[in-house]
């Protein structure tokens, strides 16, 4: 993948700040008396710093350097593992749980989707917890995203013009395409992304097949139950 710029990245958490999906993952690392945790897909490492505790081993996995440079620098930082690269290179170990949140599964294209499942079932111990969220297809959530007209904020290098375009590449697959332009160098920032929407039939097939067992799914961070019409399919599931 072409990587992040970084000056995109530290306007990350600001786009994507700790919030109620962070909350149900602390909670439920709690519940479970998770004392080794895995987060695919780490970003930023907003939420993984806030996991990590005395005597609990975290460990942050992001195939972006410039994403894992940020968390790095993040008080806290040096509590976790960072680790460049994807599933295929989570370290040895049983881990207790297994975390991908901001819709990390959408960015997860098939086959590597259930490559992903396997990797990480394989990394679980016994009764080992995964949960992640992806953004209900039937919402269509992607027909919000384009913006009539560009916006413009202030950060740190000046101010940024921004606007969205998508292209529909098949049945539950959206490229995003995001153009950011730095007003004070003209610079014109284009990043892709290519997002596949899997309806809660297609995910809970998929984890069966990876060896998973569905424990629950949620429409919301509240523990609402999914419906139709629910905006997120958040799936909890275990190794068993």
């Amino acid at each position: 993948m072409t990587d992040y710029d970084p000056r995109i990245v530290a306007l990350y958490d600001d786009d994507n700040p700790d919030g109620p999906d962070h909350a149900y993952v602390r909670r439920l690392a709690d519940e479970v008396g998770a004392r080794s945790i895995i987060d695919v897909g780490c970003g930023t490492g907003i939420l993984t710093v806030t996991l990590a505790s005395s005597g609990r081993r975290v460990v942050g996995v992001d195939p972006s350097a410039a994403m894992l440079a940020y968390a790095r620098r993040r008080p806290e930082g040096d509590s976790v593992e960072w680790i460049h690269g994807d599933s295929r290179n989570i370290p040895p170990g049983r881990f207790d749980l297994a975390v991908m949140t901001s819709n990390v599964a959408q960015h997860i294209p098939d086959p590597q989707w259930q490559r992903t499942l396997v990797d990480i079932h394989r990394a679980l111990r016994d009764g080992g917890v995964l949960v992640f969220e992806s953004r209900n297809p039937a919402v269509r959530a992607w027909e919000t995203w384009v913006s009539s007209e560009p916006t413009t904020r202030q950060t740190a290098h000046g101010a940024l013009r921004e606007w969205t375009e998508i292209e529909l590449l098949g049945c539950g697959v959206v490229r995003l395409i995001a153009h950011n332009v730095f007003e004070d160098s003209g610079n014109h920032v284009v990043e892709s992304e290519t997002l596949v929407f899997r309806d809660r039939e297609a995910i809970e097939e998929q984890l069966h097949e990876a060896g998973f067992t569905v424990d629950a799914v949620h429409g919301d961070w509240d523990g609402s139950a999914f419906t139709e019409n629910s905006r997120l399919v958040i799936v909890r599931a275990r190794r068993g």
